[in-house]
C-alpha cells in the first residue's frame, strides 16, 4: 500500500525531516529543542563555524605576508637612505652599507612583526565587516569574544618569534653593527682614503685628497696632501701615489713627482721643494672598545646588572611580546566597520591607539631607566592600562550587537 500521494503522510514526513535537522542543530549547541541543557558538552564548535575559522586563519596569514614584505620594504629604504647620506658625507665606508642595513634590519625587527600581526587582523576583520560576513558571524549565535581564540592561534607563534628576537637577537645585532662601526674608525688614514673626497686624518693632523684609483691594488692619481707639524704647513701635491709596508710592518704613502710647499700661516715665508719620491709614514690608530651600552648587553648580564638603565632596558625587551600579544586582542572591537559613518574611522582610531600604547611603553622605560619607578611598576603600568582599553571595547560592540539581535 502506497502512502506517497496522502497529504497527511508528507505533512508528518515534513515535520520528522525539520525535527530532525533540529535536534542536530541543537546538539551543537548543547541545548534540546525545548531549551532542557543537553548532556554533552557545548565546547564543540557547528560546522559553520569551524568553516568561518578556517577561512580567518587563510587569510590572517595571506594579510600577514602582504603587511610584512610592506614594512619590511619600508624598514629597509629608511635604513638604506640613512646609511647612503652617511657614507655620502663619509661618515661611514661605502662597503660597509650592507653589512650594517642587515644588522639594522634584525634590530627593528620585533616592531615589524609587532606590526605585521595587528594590521593583519584588523584588515581582516575589517573586511569581513564591509562584506557583512560577519552578521553570519552573529546571527549563529556566536559572541564577538568567540575570536578571541582564533586570533591568539594566529598570533602566538608570532609573539614567540618576536619574544626570542627581542630578548636575543636584537641585542646581538646591535651589539655587532657598533663593534663593526667601532671596527672602522679605528682603521688607518690609508684605509680611509677615497676618490674624488677631502679624508682628514684620525688625529686631525693631515687631509687627503685623491682624484681616481689606477689599475695597480693602493696606487692612486693626483694626490693633494696637507699636514701640520710643529706649526707649519705643509702641502703636498703629487702626479702619483701608493703605499708600502716594510719589513718592520710599518705602513707608508710614498709620492712620486710632486712637490711640497712649506710655511708658517700669516708670514710671507714659504719654500718650495721638488721631490720624486716623498715618504709619509702612517701611524696605525690604537683599537678602541665600543662602550658598553645597555641595548647591546645579554639578557644574563642584563638581569645580573644592577643600574637603573639595564632595568629600562629589560624592561623594553619583555614588553616587546606583551605589546604584540595585546595588539592582537585589540584589534578585534577595533575592526568595527560601520559603512554608515566611513571606513576609515577604525583605522585612524586602531593607529591613534597603538602610538599611544607604544609611546607609554617607551616613557615607562625612561622612567624605570631614570630610577623615578619601580621596575614592576613600569613593568605593567602601560599594559594593565590597555587592558582596560580592550575590556571597555569589547564590552562596547557586545552590547551594541546585543541590542541588535534584541532588535
Amino acid at each position: 500500500m502506497s502512502f506517497s500521494g496522502d497529504p497527511a503522510f508528507m505533512v508528518n514526513s515534513t515535520r520528522f525531516s525539520l525535527e530532525t535537522r533540529v535536534n542536530r542543530t541543537s546538539r551543537h549547541y548543547g541545548r534540546h529543542p525545548d531549551g532542557r541543557q543537553n548532556d554533552r558538552s557545548p565546547t564543540l564548535e557547528p560546522v559553520p563555524c569551524m568553516i568561518f575559522l578556517r577561512a580567518a586563519q587563510r587569510e590572517f596569514t595571506q594579510n600577514a605576508v602582504a603587511v610584512f614584505v610592506a614594512l619590511f620594504a619600508i624598514l629597509i629604504s629608511t635604513v638604506l637612505i640613512r646609511l647612503l647620506g652617511q657614507a655620502a658625507g663619509g661618515r661611514v665606508p661605502a662597503d660597509a652599507v650592507l653589512a650594517l642595513i642587515g644588522f639594522g634590519a634584525v634590530a627593528q625587527m620585533p616592531v615589524v612583526l609587532s606590526l605585521t600581526v595587528f594590521i593583519a587582523i584588523l584588515m581582516t576583520l575589517s573586511r569581513w565587516y564591509r562584506d557583512s560576513e560577519m552578521v553570519v558571524w552573529f546571527s549563529s549565535g556566536v559572541p564577538l569574544t568567540a575570536w578571541i581564540r582564533p586570533v591568539l592561534r594566529f598570533a602566538v607563534p608570532v609573539v614567540i618569534l618576536i619574544a626570542i628576537l627581542s630578548l636575543f637577537v636584537a641585542p646581538w645585532a646591535q651589539k655587532k653593527s657598533i663593534e663593526y662601526k667601532a671596527q672602522l674608525s679605528n682603521r688607518d688614514d690609508v684605509s680611509r682614503v677615497a676618490p674624488g673626497l677631502f679624508r682628514e686624518s684620525s688625529g686631525g693632523e693631515r687631509v687627503f685628497f685623491v682624484e681616481a684609483l689606477t689599475g695597480g691594488e693602493g696606487s692612486v692619481r693626483n694626490v693633494f696632501a696637507s699636514s701640520m707639524q710643529n706649526g707649519r704647513l705643509g702641502v703636498m701635491v703629487a702626479s702619483q701615489g701608493h703605499t708600502e709596508v716594510d719589513d718592520a710592518g710599518n705602513r707608508f704613502i710614498v709620492l712620486e713627482n710632486g712637490r711640497r710647499y712649506e710655511g708658517t700661516p700669516g708670514t710671507p715665508s714659504y719654500r718650495v721643494m721638488e721631490f720624486e719620491r716623498y715618504q709619509i709614514r702612517m701611524e696605525s690608530k690604537e683599537a678602541s672598545s665600543a662602550p658598553r651600552q645597555p641595548r647591546t648587553m645579554a639578557l644574563p648580564a642584563l638581569l645580573k646588572s644592577p643600574d637603573n638603565r639595564s632595568r629600562g632596558e629589560l624592561l623594553a625587551r619583555i614588553s616587546a611580546p606583551l605589546l604584540a600579544t595585546m595588539l592582537a586582542l585589540l584589534a578585534i572591537p577595533l575592526s568595527f566597520v560601520n559603512p554608515r559613518a566611513g571606513r576609515t574611522n577604525n583605522l585612524v582610531l586602531a593607529v591613534l591607539i597603538y602610538l599611544i600604547y607604544s609611546n607609554a611603553v617607551s616613557v615607562s622605560q625612561a622612567w624605570v631607566g631614570q630610577g623615578r619607578i619601580r621596575f614592576d611598576v613600569g613593568l605593567w603600568m602601560p599594559h594593565l592600562a590597555m587592558l582596560g582599553v580592550l575590556a571597555i571595547l569589547f564590552y562596547r560592540r557586545i552590547s551594541v550587537f546585543a541590542r541588535w539581535r534584541r532588535r
